[in-house]
């Protein structure tokens, strides 16, 4: 991994950091693979959001264009973006642990580098983090029905949401959101392994597991296909739930 600041390092090898009080008041850790269509549609967006914030951008490996889209347009030119480089493709959750260590605000969320989500929502999301009891807000895209998008997905979401209320005794609707908003310090406490889109059932369970409070508020969604390129397949979905089972008994 490069970043923008010149430094180098590979996620098996450890990154020292040392925190700062808090800068921002979200850090938006953005993980962007092969994402050159929507990228900068999707910048606009996050930075239209009037909350102080800064974002954190790691390219994963992208193949086409992504990344020299990002030195060209976007790296050293925008206050309060950094981008970092992963040389080979390691995974969502890879991509997520790169740019935790350097995150500078009271809280972060994730944001994929798509235009499914809409960032405007992390007025609500932050909000939550009004009760000092909650660690962590996700936005729950079926509190309010079932948006549009492929059966194989809808019944992963819902096989994913009713294990983490029958194994873990948590009542969400939708474990495999994208925006999932930690207290940074508390994400940071998580020791997690993750590579690719495990990140979602393990940061869940470790959070329960360790007595965190999870919170959902409502969220927009709009749910694009393979054709438009999303990256999540059926073998993502039969990882994930054996990731709820294994964290359900792990010892960590």
């Amino acid at each position: 991994m490069k970043s923008s600041n010149g430094g180098a390092q590979e996620l098996g090898t450890s990154i020292q950091v040392t925190p700062s009080s808090s800068r921002y008041v979200l850090s938006v850790l953005m993980p962007v693979m092969n994402e050159r269509g929507t990228l900068l549609t999707l910048l606009d967006r996050v930075l239209a959001v009037p909350v102080e914030k800064e974002i954190l951008i790691v390219d994963d490996g992208s193949t086409d264009g992504t990344r020299e889209l990002l030195q060209r347009e976007v790296e050293g030119k925008i206050p309060d973006v950094r981008v970092f480089y992963h040389e080979r493709n390691q995974g969502k959750g890879a991509a997520i642990r790169t740019a935790l260590p350097y995150a500078q605000g009271e809280f972060c969320i994730i944001q994929d580098g798509d235009l499914e989500y809409d960032p405007q929502d992390y007025l609500v999301i932050l909000k939550a983090f009004s009760d000092p009891n909650v660690s962590a807000v996700y936005g729950s895209r079926f509190t309010h029905g079932m948006p549009k998008m492929r059966l194989a997905n809808r019944l992963i979401n819902r096989l994913l949401a009713w294990m983490v209320r029958s194994f873990y005794r948590t009542p969400l609707t939708d474990e495999a959101t994208c925006y999932k908003a930690f207290r940074t310090e508390v994400l940071r406490s998580l020791p997690l392994t993750c590579r690719r889109f495990e990140f979602c059932p393990e940061v869940t369970a470790k959070l329960i597991r360790r007595h965190h409070r999870i919170v959902e508020v409502p969220i927009r969604y709009q749910a694009r296909t393979i054709a438009q390129g999303k990256k999540i397949r059926w073998t993502d979905g039969v990882i994930a739930i054996w990731t709820l089972i294994k964290f359900r008994f792990a010892r960590f």
